[in-house]
């Protein structure tokens, strides 16, 4: 699947600022706006993402599966010949998964039962989403967003020009829940994930709404850690370095911690931050 073009504009003088949408939610006010071509979104008055680039957001998906292809993952969803079928991530019996004794979950695979599954953590502007759709390896794709307006927005709303083909495949799922307690929640019954890629803030020490802080603390770390399968990969969007957040996910619990830069057009470059689950 190529990648999805950037939305069709409304007729605006170039540059210019116009706001399509304000809405008022459970976490504040979000807003939609659109500058010349491109749309952005503004929660609470930070400035959140637009549709002018999204290389960061993209590689956030893309380095997250080749980490998890590093970690010995069989990208097809099966083991890697010398693992325990029972602690890799992707193997079709896990929670989340059909159990039925052949294997099957009523379908031909096309809704990526066979897959590593993907959390996307914030909807955004789709580019995320849209990456993960466009890369077959992938199965089960979950996104959960908060905010209703986001959502609305790429259901046949504006932003559907990004989104539209990732919302069709049938491997792809969106949640409407709060990401942080919806990790808690799959920490403790399931499902277990192959891989979070959380982009909801602009970085850990950065956050859009107070409540966020908690998903960078102790016991947030531990819940992603919980809801990843052994050999799973966390990645973390961010608008800039942070030693010491690299510092609490080696805390937590996790291996392979490391930090990668994205240039991007203007200003100093977003970061990615990786960690794996111990195998």
């Amino acid at each position: 699947m190529s990648n999805p073009a950037t939305p069709a504009p409304r007729s605006a003088a170039p540059e210019e600022t116009v706001t399509v949408e304000r809405r008022s939610g459970p976490y504040g006010e979000v807003v939609l706006r659109q500058r010349g071509a491109h749309y952005e979104i503004i929660a609470n008055g930070c400035f959140l993402m637009d549709t002018s680039d999204g290389r960061s957001e993209r590689l956030l998906v893309r380095a997250a599966l080749d980490e998890l292809s590093r970690g010995g993952e069989d990208l097809s969803g099966r083991p890697a010949a010398d693992s325990d079928p029972e602690d890799r991530p992707g193997r079709p019996g896990r929670p989340g998964r059909s159990d039925d004794p052949d294997g099957s979950d009523g379908s031909d695979g096309s809704d990526g039962s066979d897959g590593p599954r993907l959390l996307i953590g914030g909807l955004g502007v789709g580019f995320s989403l849209a990456e993960a759709a466009a890369e077959p390896r992938w199965g089960r794709v979950t996104v959960v967003e908060r905010e209703p307006a986001i959502l609305d927005w790429h259901r046949g709303g504006p932003l559907s020009g990004v989104s539209a083909p990732a919302l069709a495949d049938p491997r792809t799922e969106l949640v409407e829940a709060d990401l942080v307690a919806y990790v808690h929640q799959a920490a403790g019954s399931g499902p277990r994930f192959d891989a979070l890629c959380l982009d909801i803030d602009n970085g850990p020490e950065w956050t859009v709404t107070d409540g966020n802080s908690t998903l960078y603390s102790p016991a947030g770390l531990a819940a992603c850690r919980a809801a990843l399968a052994p050999g799973g990969v966390l990645a973390v969007w961010s608008a800039q370095p942070s030693p010491a957040f690299e510092g609490s996910l080696r805390n937590a619990g996790f291996c392979r911690v490391r930090t990668d830069e994205i240039p991007v057009a203007r200003g100093v470059p977003d970061v990615v931050h990786f960690a794996a689950r111990p195998a």
